[in-house]
Parts: C-alpha cells; structure tokens; sequence
C-alpha cells in the first residue's frame, strides 16, 4: 500500500473531471505532479504540488488554485482531518486516526508485497559488477563495489525485475602474464628452492601465491616446470582457475553469488573483437588515425603514431578512442567493447556497470561504444563506488596490491564479519568515499547502526517471546479498531514511507537509501519504546503480561518492514542479541 500514489491517483482523476467539465486547464503532462513527505515543521501527513504544477496552463497562482482544490479534495475521502494551502502553493493534507488502521490492516495483510513499485515498468536488466584481474584475493577496494552491485540487484528483484549478475574475467593481457610468471616462480621456488625474484616489480609477490602454487602442483603431478615458455598456457588456465576460486570464496563469505563469469581470453578467442570491429566500420566509427599526448603525458616524450580509432567525439567523448596497440595487438578497451556488443546481443532491456573510482574516466567512452552499438542513448548506466578509507584506533590503514600487503575481504570480514561489512560500505551514498572505523563498527549504541538496526528487531522479537508468539509467522488479526497515539501515527507514517524508499532506490540506483531508512525508523522505535519506561500507556507487555492486539499488531508491521529491508541489503535480522 504506497499511500503517495494512492493519493496522486485520485488527485489526477479529480482535475480530469475538472478539466472534462470545463472548470479546469491541464498542461501538456501531468509527470511533474507528486505527492510527498512534508516538512518535519508541518503537521500533516501528505502534501502535494498539483496548484503549482496547473498554474501556469490556468494563468493563476498556485495559492488561488491550492484554494479551489481543497474542498474538491476533502470531499473525496471521509478520512481526512485537515487539508490547508502552504505557500507557494502546497495542498496539505492530514488523516482522521482511523486512517491508520486501514493503512496498518493492508500493510499487515499484504506484507510481502508491501513497498513493491507496481507501477514500474518491469525490465530485463544485466548488472556487472567486481569484475577484478584474477590475480589473487578480493581487497577492500573491490568490497564496496561488489556490495554495490550485489544490493542494487537485490533492489530490483524485490521490485519484479530480471536481473543477471555477471563477472567480466579479464583474463588476458600483460597482467596475466606477469600473474602467471609469479606462481611459475613459486612453484620453482617449492619445487626447487629458488628465491622469488622480488626486485622485478612487475611480478605478484603476494604470499598468497605460495597456496595457489602448492595447489598447482599437488594437483598436476604430470606438468614440466623446467622452462616457463614449454608450460606458460596450461600454467596461465591453472593459475587464473585457481585465483577465481579464490575470489568465488571471497565474494561468497559477503553473501554474493554471480549468475555468469564471462572471460576476456573467450571474447578474443572466438573472434569477438574482431566483428564488433567490422559493425563498427560499417557505421563509418572507426578509422586509422593520430591520438595527441594526453595532458598528463609530456609532449615531448608521446610519439604520434596511426592507430585503429573509435569516433568516440561523435557521442560526447573528449577524444577518439584507440582499439590498437602499435603492435597491432588489441587494446583493453577494445575487448571491453567486444564484451558489451556480447552483453547487447543477448538482449537485456539495461546494462548496469559498477565501476571502482580509478574508471569513472572510463565512463563516456564505454557509454558511447554502447549507444554507438544499440542505437539507444541511455542503454548502459555506470554507478561509480568511490574509495574507501579504512580506520583503526584513529589512523588510516593503507594497502598496496603490488606490494602484497593488502587488506583483503578476508581480513575485513575476519574483524568485524559479514553483516558489519555489507551494512557500513552501503551506508553512505557511493558517490562519496567512505570512512570504514573499525571502533565504531563494533560499539553496541546508536553510533553503530547496522547494531541499532539489529537490536530493534531483537527488542520486538523479545516481546513476541514474551507471549509465546512466533514473529516469522504470519499474523491474523480479525477487527482493526484501534486508536492509534500520535506517538504510534509518527511511526506508521515511517513505515509509510517504505514504498517511498523503494521506489528511489530502484530509480536512481540509489541502495543506501535503504540503511539510511531503516536506522531512521529503528530510531523512532527506540524512542517509542523508551518512553514506556516513564508512560505505562507505551509499554508493550501490560500487568496482566499480555499484549494487546493493537500494539500486537503494531510491532509485526515494523519488524517485517526491518526484516524485508535487512533482507534487500544482505544482512542478518537475530532475534536476541
């Protein structure tokens, strides 16, 4: 039951008939009409823009229009108290508290599908996200983004979308090599006891690799290490197996499983590259053309040399893009669109990539190869998750991949677990970098919130017990006529707002909305139960050690609301804590 859009429907079908009869004019679209959360300062519950949205189609100010529309609306529905004008034009509107019992009995009645946006357009999406070099273990700068990806898809399966979750193995290049190369020198120095050459930087010194190499060889008795060059391909197959496992471990312990790994070395192999190459060119988008030093470069060291080019500028792109080394070897990005003409050939309504902040450059070429390819502007969206700083006992901690003394998903769910680290790295926005505080985390107040969170449903859950109910089963109430306190109608109005929520995360790809709400509404509910401690009237379990059904009632409709948003972000709601 989304109350907004309830109350936008009869306001639309209201100045229909207005305008059928004559008494009303209707722009062009009716879109930017909405009805919404009022200000905290304000004593209502809903309040609508639709006087400033019609004023300039009727030629009269939204305040004169706000006081045509307020009779007309109060006469549609019996349960409203008060509607009244706010300037400049807003129509405020507060319920009789019979309202909240019909409001309560539906969100009690059709839980599992309450906060759905039904009137969404179901859509067909392929979210790719992770998708690191598999050259060893998941760190915590992967970790945000994976849970990035994992939650926003979890949002829109909650909302009725099909969605795929995939991984982008970039198993081919320099990296690999050098990947391989390192274990190749592991399993010389297990087999042969010669020293890693640590002073080639470009190797993987990583400790990690040592297991990786015992692994190959206790499992490959028949393989030669006697010449890198006589066993590179097999060793590269090995090696990359045995680092996505890895990763599949990692990514498992923080409660993500993909649908899809799709490899680079495939997209090549199978010629990939190479007919996405030939679209291109019968687009006329790609040519042999000079790329000018980049401004970072210095001019006098950057050589100028024709390369294969992607018209990139066409779409907005600062510059051209190169699909060719010198060597006449492909570039990165010249998989990278192989893979998404892959991604569109298989038909997805959306393409959503979850990018980490060192590729939020990469942004408007990968955009523009894809609206090149699909013909459709906004066919891939990219959301960027922006770094993480980590924070132990008021100093930062710093990881170097290169240097092998990372921090890896392992550790961080080692320290605080699972649900800590889903919780906080979805916390804020993931436009903004974040500060992970190892201290903070693991407090049991309301500094913490993924604690404060847990600890409401644990409350709630502790009253069930009290009564000898089970708070996972499905709740029958035969009469709703209650009287609901202010004090209750504020938290109803919170659960109100869940649709809300939802729905702005769906749209805008926005996942933190959720904990945001969810510790907000977690904050109302300690407040409520706080009070009892001085008014009999808030207290839950009364002297008789019963429960009446109106706040019965009550406590289920929060704990399922905590308990379907805990579920979207991936985390644990225990019934004693």
């Amino acid at each position: 039951m989304n109350i907004f859009d309830l109350y936008l429907d009869k306001i639309v079908i209201l100045i229909k008939k207005l305008n059928k009869e004559g008494s009303l004019e209707l722009p062009e679209s009716l879109n930017g009409i909405n009805v919404d959360i009022p200000p905290l300062n304000f004593d209502c519950d809903i309040s609508t823009n639709v006087a400033m949205v019609l004023s300039k189609a009727n030629k009269k100010s939204p305040i004169d229009i706000a006081n045509t529309l307020v009779g007309l609306i109060k006469d549609t529905d019996k349960k409203i108290e008060t509607i009244s004008v706010a300037k400049p034009g807003f129509i405020n509107i507060k319920f009789k508290a019979i309202y909240w019992n019909n409001f309560i009995k539906n969100v009690n009645e059709d839980y599992k599908n309450f906060g759905i946006n039904i009137k969404e357009e179901k859509k067909k999406y392929l979210i790719e996200f992770v998708s690191a070099n598999p050259t060893g273990p998941l760190h915590v700068g992967h970790c945000r983004g994976a849970i990035l990806g994992d939650v926003i898809s979890n949002i829109l399966i909650f909302n009725k979308h099909n969605v795929s979750k995939e991984y982008y193995v970039n198993d081919y290049g320099n990296q690999i090599i050098n990947f391989t190369k390192s274990v190749y020198f592991r399993i010389r120095e297990i087999l042969y006891n010669e020293k890693f050459p640590i002073e080639n930087t470009e190797l993987y010194p990583g400790d990690y690799l040592v297991d990786i190499a015992k692994n190959i060889t206790n499992l490959n008795n028949n393989l030669k290490f006697d010449k890198f060059e006589d066993v590179s391909k097999e060793l590269t197959l090995l090696s990359v197996a045995e680092s996505l496992k890895l990763i599949k471990t990692n990514l498992a312990n923080l409660g993500i499983v993909h649908d899809k790994f799709t490899s680079e070395s495939e997209i090549v192999k199978n010629k990939e590259v190479e007919k996405v190459i030939d679209n291109l060119k019968q687009k006329n988008l790609v040519y042999e053309g000079k790329i000018k030093a980049p401004k970072a470069d210095d001019d006098k060291n950057w050589v100028e040399r024709e390369q294969l080019l992607f018209r990139s500028t066409n779409f907005g792109d600062d510059k051209d893009r190169a699909l060719q080394k010198s060597d006449k070897s492909w570039t990165y990005f010249a998989s990278d669109v192989a893979y998404h003409y892959n991604k569109l050939s298989r038909n997805y309504d959306l393409l959503i990539n979850i990018l980490g902040a060192d590729h939020a450059g990469y942004i408007k070429r990968i955009t523009s190869v894809v609206e090149a390819l699909s013909g459709a502007k906004n066919k891939l969206i990219c959301k960027v998750s922006q770094l993480v700083k980590l924070i132990k006992d008021g100093k930062p901690f710093k990881m170097s991949k290169r240097k092998g003394d990372y921090i890896t998903v392992e550790d961080l769910i080692s320290e605080v677990g699972k649900d800590a680290t889903r919780f906080i790295m979805l916390n804020r926005s993931s436009d903004v970098e974040l500060d992970f505080d190892f201290t903070k985390v693991k407090e049991k107040s309301k500094d913490n919130p993924l604690y404060y969170v847990q600890y409401c449903y644990a409350r709630i859950s502790s009253v069930f017990r009290h009564v000898d109910l089970d708070i996972n089963k499905d709740l029958t109430i035969n009469e709703y006529n209650f009287n609901y306190s202010n004090d209750e109608i504020k938290i109803l109005k919170k659960i109100a707002e869940w649709p809300k929520c939802i729905e702005a995360a769906s749209l805008r790809l926005e996942p933190h909305r959720i904990p945001v709400y969810l510790y907000e509404l977690s904050s109302e509910f300690h407040s409520y139960w706080n009070m009892g401690k001085e008014d009999s009237s808030k207290r839950f379990i009364n002297d008789e050690k019963k429960i009446p059904n109106d706040k019965l009632v009550f406590l289920k409709v929060i704990s399922n609301v905590i308990k379907s948003g805990m579920t979207i972000v991936g985390v644990n709601t225990p019934e004693k804590m």
